[in-house]
């Protein structure tokens, strides 16, 4: 399996360009790819203000509160109160979106995949999870508290320790295993 560690202290935040907040990547693929040539990208967005969301075309998203109240999401015309911490909420990227915070600033947690090539499972997660990536997919996980660690080999060596926002993406075989002092947020990437 290859293992890459991404620490949230090593991502600067870059300003929107609406002004309502800021984005932190944590990870895409192909690895560097802009925003009109990703397969997949998940990002930390700090959300300050109401304001409309950048349009996708041909993108599923998946947005998940880890930080404050939750948002009104009015998607496509429609409302989608997303207000359960820890919740994945998935909606068409393409669709015009307006996100109207319900309580303060949050933290989201965004995955964004092509739909026509790649799929995406989101999923929260704690305790011990195998990282067990499909094949020539890849798993990401994002640790959520302090305190994570992944264990590569046995046991008994010992593991890379993972703070809070740090993450780990690996692909190929075999697996490794997780162990999170709270939760993760875990994404399984696939072929469409």
């Amino acid at each position: 399996m290859t293992v890459r560690i991404l620490r949230a202290a090593d991502r600067a935040p870059v300003p929107w360009k609406n002004g309502g907040g800021t984005v932190r990547e944590i990870a895409a693929a192909p690895e560097g790819a802009g925003t009109d040539a990703f397969d997949w990208r998940v990002s930390l967005a700090d959300v300050t203000a109401d304001g409309p969301f950048s349009a996708f075309p041909g993108v599923e998203r998946v947005l998940t509160v880890v930080e404050g109240a939750g948002m009104d999401l009015l998607v496509g015309g429609e409302h989608h109160i997303v207000d359960e911490p820890l919740w994945p909420h998935g909606f068409p990227g393409d669709l015009p979106t307006e996100g109207f915070l319900l309580g303060g600033p949050v933290v989201n947690l965004n995955v964004m995949y092509r739909r026509a090539r790649t799929r995406a499972e989101t999923a929260v997660v704690c305790g011990t999870v195998r990282l067990q990536p499909p094949e020539g997919g890849a798993v990401l996980a994002v640790s959520l508290d302090d305190g994570a660690e992944l264990e590569e080999g046995e046991p008994e060596e010992g593991g890379v320790r993972l703070d809070r926002y740090d993450a780990v993406l690996a692909t190929g075989r075999p697996p490794g295993v997780l162990r999170t002092m709270g939760q993760a947020v875990l994404i399984t990437f696939s072929d469409a």
